[in-house]
């Protein structure tokens, strides 16, 4: 029952999952069907803020299929029920009660009004457009600046304000840096700059979805969610339920990047409808509401003033934010931005830092985490000014860097935020990206295109970045008021004929779990990759979880995993060493075998499984099981890191952006399955490319999204994108046993920079120093005219418009 194999972490296997998730022969939400089951549709507020004066549901009623409308005040007519918010940033943060559906008042296009049960969808659809509701229009206010602007409309009159909270952090005063005011007033160079975080809306493939069962003893819910576990606990503390009374259920999930990590109205909404009908129902949304309703990433205001000598180095950062949450707080939107608190200062030794965040309330849709969380917004800022920086000293904008960075010798090193990075290294990474790109070939090439005056302008951007993964440990968001811990769970079950379920409360979204769990157990029990079944998203089969976000599954859950292993082999030594009428202490255990120290009598951990079932001759005291769990808790997050260059040509006649080559090297610690980790890259720099040139959302005036489809919001197809060129170098982490760092985030984090700085670039000598994103070819045209304007250049009789953003400039 036993076989030698290879190791198999590191091996590029093919993924497991992908099979039934390709060919269609998996389980989504939607595909569920079950006796008597109805259907649900909700009606959407078309306006941003107005009181509701009435609602009529009398004649969607009547409307064939219709089996019942409800309204708010119908489900809640206590006006009880609240979503939830699990981050607290602040003990005086304000906290408005956001309805399931909404009641008295909306306060941004999208917001449920009633919701329509019939018996097929169809029926209920056709049905909402017979409700009529009659509203009296409120002020609407949009953009941040504008909200906390004196006598500005206030989102929610009873807070009497539109500040959410301000969160504050000074190395000063956290004993971990120098005075940054000081800083700022004795440096050689001061350097002020303004960048602008735009709104994005998660794009994944399947949208949101849920159904629930009443019909048992059990509610049970399916849900296209990241997070089965912490629905399944906030559903109990929202409604009052039972918590042993929910099943939450995550089958095969399309994608999320933060877009599913809510506990959404709709989901508290079907539960309620569930509980009032006693049958089954389902809610499924359209891709408009995705984008109108579901939440928002993002949407940030960034001032930043970074103090440094003549020679380049930097002396102190000061980072003044304004974070947008729309018009309700997410699961854990206000704390998005206090993430990147902590990665402003990168890579860079940093004497002084200041941070500072203004949450705000607008009449728009609420943000929340999106793949990233805070980092990206983080990263791309502190990337951007270096680039400023090197500009202003006239300095190769790598060589500022590597004047900067902290040294591989260095580590562990300990931040101006007060993170310890425990392992790196910059230098090795950077040296193989600028092979892999020829650094100095193309910046010959830029050099000689200005020279000759050239309508395509080449440019080169660089992203030198550091990221924190893993989201724990749970003293350290319990020192930030995060409403949960940072923990993971795993069990292994050895079963009588020696394979192996593995069950984890990480569940997966599309990052292969499934198959990079069979091989981290594979080789640690020594057991055949296809003996290993891997179970998740069920709050039943697998009870306790974290779930899945912040790049946490690998770094936290797969280290619960290794622990339940440990767990394993011990309770199997105990066995083996009866089996073999030996001490445990002589035996060795490799490659799923225990061998008696000398000889060559052994035993296989599969052979002990068996003998653990049958039970004729175990130890006295010994139960007749392996199985074991365990839970992990960090002491640190994880840190992986890497360099990304881009060269991008811009047609200065037109705008237009072509990418021409994009060079990266990740180092996320050991690698598992390097075709997991590609993957898990080329998505993540599409959607960090896509912010820096395609994606936004945007309002009108009224308050009504006007990209509320694929046709406005613009996402990039695979024509629209280079060959990534990807490598890495390995730094294993010091603080698990597997050396892993996280990979889900880190060509979301460092892409965006590297695109932007690449464009101007390119442009920079036409007197560019900033482009708003994403960068469209209309306002980078506009850009280009404006800095020849303004210098007085050729195209100071031309164009115009607002295409740059430029606070500062050295003071």
């Amino acid at each position: 029952m036993t076989s030698t194999i290879e190791p198999e972490v590191g091996r590029a296997r093919l993924r497991k999952e992908d099979a039934r998730l390709i060919t269609g022969r998996t389980r989504w939400t939607d595909n569920m069907m079950l006796p008597g089951m109805v259907h649900l549709a909700v009606l959407r507020s078309t306006l941003a803020h107005a009181k509701i004066v009435s609602i009529d549901t009398s004649a969607a009623k009547e409307m064939p299929g219709v089996i019942a409308v409800y309204t708010g005040d119908d489900l809640d007519p206590e006006g009880a029920i609240g979503m939830p918010c699990a981050w607290p940033v602040t003990p005086d943060m304000k906290s408005p009660r956001r309805p399931v559906l909404a009641q008295g008042q909306v306060n941004f296009a999208g917001e449920g009004v009633a919701v329509v049960v019939a018996r097929t969808p169809g029926e209920a659809e056709d049905a909402l457009e017979a409700i009529d509701v009659e509203y009296d229009e409120l002020p609407v206010v949009l953009g941040m600046e504008n909200a906390l602007a004196e006598g500005a409309p206030l989102v929610h009159e009873e807070l009497g304000t539109n500040r959410n909270a301000l969160w504050k952090f000074d190395s000063a005063e956290a004993g971990s840096g120098e005075d940054v005011e000081q800083a700022i007033s004795q440096a050689e160079v001061v350097l002020k700059r303004r960048f602008r975080q735009q709104r994005l809306v998660p794009a994944f493939m399947e949208p949101r979805s849920c159904v629930v069962d009443p019909t048992a003893a059990q509610l049970t819910m399916w849900s296209a969610t990241q997070i089965p576990h912490i629905l399944k606990t906030m559903s109990a503390l929202t409604l009052g339920i039972p918590e042993h009374k929910i099943r939450v259920i995550a089958p095969d999930v399309g994608g999320g990047f933060g877009g599913k990590i809510a506990v959404l109205p709709e989901e508290i909404m079907s539960l309620l409808v569930a509980q009032k009908l006693g049958t089954p129902v389902k809610w499924t949304e359209s891709r408009s509401e995705t984008m109108m309703a579901a939440h928002h990433g993002r949407d940030q205001i960034q001032d930043l003033t970074i103090a440094a000598r003549r020679d380049g180095t930097i002396t102190g950062l000061k980072v003044e934010l304004m974070a947008d949450m729309g018009a309700y707080l997410g699961l854990v939107g206000p704390g998005v931005p206090i993430l990147g608190a902590f990665m402003f200062n990168a890579i860079y030794k940093i004497p002084a830092y200041h941070f500072a965040c203004t949450n705000v309330f607008t009449n728009t849709a609420l943000t929340d985490a999106y793949r990233g969380a805070g980092r990206p917004e983080a990263t791309f800022a502190i990337e951007r000014i270096m680039d400023e920086l090197a500009a202003e000293l006239d300095m190769d904008p790598m060589r500022l860097r590597e004047l900067n960075w902290i040294k591989h010798e260095e580590f562990p090193y300990t931040t101006v935020s007060t993170l310890t990075y425990d392992s790196g290294n910059y230098e090795a990474a950077t040296e193989k990206a600028m092979q892999l790109f020829d650094y100095e070939g193309l910046r010959r090439e830029q050099r000689e295109r200005r020279e000759r005056n050239d309508p395509v302008q080449l440019g080169i951007g660089i992203s030198t970045f550091t990221e924190m993964c893993g989201l724990a440990p749970s003293r350290v968001l319990g020192s930030l008021d995060y409403g949960a811990g940072g923990w993971e769970h795993a069990a292994i079950r050895m079963l009588a004929t020696g394979k192996v379920e593995v069950v984890t409360g990480s569940s997966a979204h599309g990052q292969g779990h499934e198959t990079a769990w069979s091989q981290i157990v594979a080789d640690q029990l020594g057991v055949p990759f296809e003996d290993v079944e891997v179970l998740h998203g069920d709050t039943q089969s697998s009870p306790k979880g974290l779930d899945t976000y912040g790049s946490r599954s690998l770094a936290v859950g797969g280290i619960a995993v290794v622990k339940a292993a440990d767990k394993v082999i011990a309770k199997a030594r105990r066995i083996a060493a009866h089996m073999m009428e030996c001490s445990e202490d002589d035996l060795e255990f490799s490659g799923g075998k225990f061998t008696v120290k000398g000889t060559d009598r052994s035993t296989g951990i599969q052979d002990v499984a068996f003998a653990a079932f049958m039970a004729h001759d175990l130890p006295d005291g010994v139960e007749p099981s392996l199985d074991s769990e365990a839970v992990y808790d960090p002491e640190n997050f994880s840190f992986p890191h890497g360099t990304h260059l881009c060269a991008a040509e811009v047609d200065t006649e037109t705008g237009r952006v072509t990418l021409r080559s994009y060079v990266c090297v990740d180092d996320v610690g050991t690698v598992v399955n390097p075709l997991i980790v590609e993957g898990q890259i080329h998505g993540g720099l599409a959607q960090g490319i896509a912010q820096a040139l395609f994606e936004e959302a945007v309002y009108d005036e009224g308050g009504t999204l006007t990209s509320g489809t694929f046709a406005d919001y613009l996402l990039p197809s695979a024509a629209d994108l280079p060959s990534f060129t990807t490598d890495r170098t390995e730094t294993p982490s010091t603080t698990n046993p597997l050396g892993v760092k996280g990979v889900g985030e880190a060509g979301t984090i460092a892409s965006t920079p590297a695109v932007v700085n690449a464009v101007v670039d390119a442009v920079r000598h036409f007197g560019v120093n900033d482009i708003e994103m994403p960068l469209t070819p209309m306002r980078v045209w506009k850009a280009i005219r404006t800095g020849e304007k303004a210098a007085g250049g050729p195209g100071a009789e031309a164009g115009g418009g607002l295409g740059s953003i430029d606070s500062g400039g050295a003071q």
